[in-house]
């Protein structure tokens, strides 16, 4: 709390100049003085030390507020009155004594970051680990230290061009949807903040892919894949198993016994899989010439760490120039499999059980229990049959007989 002004005399000084502030007498109390030439400023002298320059005024609730300025050793007086008279003003009008200093605005990665942390992390999400390869390989390394809300819809279209250019246009929609989300979310906790999205910026549309491997193709797909390593392995057991790529990606060996059952843990948030299935003996074949890496127990790991096969788009791009086989991508395996079962007569509910489809009404799956095991191992046997038949080049003619079901309580 400032002391009252020590009592002296009472006759008003005619000034006060910086050789005199700095003259100013120590006692052995700190004691302050008024500026004869500017009401409610005033210097505060120490006992030791410079004199320090202070200010006071009311607020339109009467509330008396007292301001630091400034010391004499860095502040003249007259610096000291021009910015008593601001502070004064502001106080009688009822804002802060001085100015608040401009906010540094958010970087894009500042917000990128905090969406991960809080609305990725916390949702579980089954792409999230997609989603944040590619906002660290794909957005950051343009905008990493530009403020967010600095990003206008301009900067985005020449991202986009950008990655279409490089990447290709639906790679472009992936990116650029991140990026949306991003902003979405960032409006919904700052209520100055508008989006820069609008309507039409999607430039691949949402047509869904249709893309199969003809007879041809799978036969320079299947031919080239065994002299390509894992990534020849990986493409395989995804024609063979009609899984998802990031549930084969996520496989160890643990999950597979020794009769050759695949049991496929539940992935949070997944939108359904086959459960366990019997692999038949070529995937198994598949399975087993996979090298074994210590602190590794994925079928197809990666060469360091704990972590499966990664670098894919790499791979896949030399695959391609030794297949010949070009528009196509590994989900299209999935896609494959699924057409080559109904062509093998594959009941279409088994295939569909195979791909951990949902099938029938909520009542239906309430009420129907049976695990469907010997219909999908029929399933995935049925498909590398034909799968043989059609690398081998031999008349498909025949598809293989289906053994009976047996009853499952």
């Amino acid at each position: 709390m400032i002391e009252p002004i020590e009592p002296g005399r009472r006759h008003r000084r005619r000034g006060l100049t910086d050789k005199q502030v700095a003259a100013l007498p120590r006692k052995r109390k700190r004691y302050i003085i008024s500026d004869p030439e500017l009401r409610g400023h005033y210097i505060r002298v120490p006992v030791d030390g410079p004199a320090v320059f202070v200010c006071e005024a009311r607020d339109p609730y009467r509330k008396q507020i007292w301001v630091t300025i400034g010391g004499a050793d860095k502040l003249g007086i007259e610096q000291s009155r021009s910015e008593a008279r601001e502070i004064i003003a502001r106080i009688k009008k009822g804002l802060p004594p001085r100015e608040a200093p401009p906010v540094k605005p958010d970087t894009f990665e500042a917000v990128a970051e905090n969406w991960l942390k809080r609305y990725v992390a916390p949702k579980g999400l089954r792409t999230a680990a997609a989603t944040e390869r590619l906002l660290r390989g794909y957005i950051l390394p343009h905008w990493r230290d530009r403020p967010f809300v600095g990003i206008k819809r301009a900067d985005i279209a020449k991202l986009g061009d950008f990655i279409e250019d490089h990447h290709g246009p639906r790679q472009s929609d992936i990116v650029v949807g991140i990026v949306r989300q991003i902003c979405n979310w960032f409006a919904l906790r700052d209520s100055d903040y508008l989006s820069p999205f609008v309507r039409g910026m999607r430039r691949h549309g949402r047509k869904s892919r249709d893309r199969v491997l003809d007879d041809a193709e799978l036969r320079a797909v299947w031919k080239a894949a065994a002299d390509a390593g894992r990534f020849g392995a990986l493409v395989k057991f995804l024609l063979l198993c009609g899984q998802r790529k990031a549930v084969v990606l996520a496989a160890k060996r643990s999950d597979i016994n020794s009769a050759g059952l695949w049991t496929i843990p539940q992935q949070p948030r997944a939108k359904g899989d086959i459960e366990r299935v019997q692999l038949p003996a070529q995937a198994l074949a598949v399975v087993r010439a996979q090298p074994k890496l210590a602190g590794n127990e994925h079928l197809f790991p990666a060469l360091r760490g704990a972590r499966p096969l990664a670098g894919l788009s790499r791979f896949k791009k030399i695959f391609d120039a030794r297949a010949g086989v070009t528009g196509w991508v590994l989900h299209d395996l999935r896609r494959t499999a699924r057409s080559l079962m109904s062509r093998a007569g594959v009941p279409r509910d088994h295939a569909e059980r195979v791909l951990g489809h949902s099938i029938g009404s909520d009542v239906e799956k309430t009420y129907d229990r049976h695990r469907y095991d010997l219909e999908k191992q029929n399933a995935l046997a049925s498909l590398a049959a034909l799968i043989d038949q059609i690398i081998s080049d031999e008349p498909s003619g025949k598809v293989l007989r289906l053994k009976k079901a047996r009853a499952d309580a």
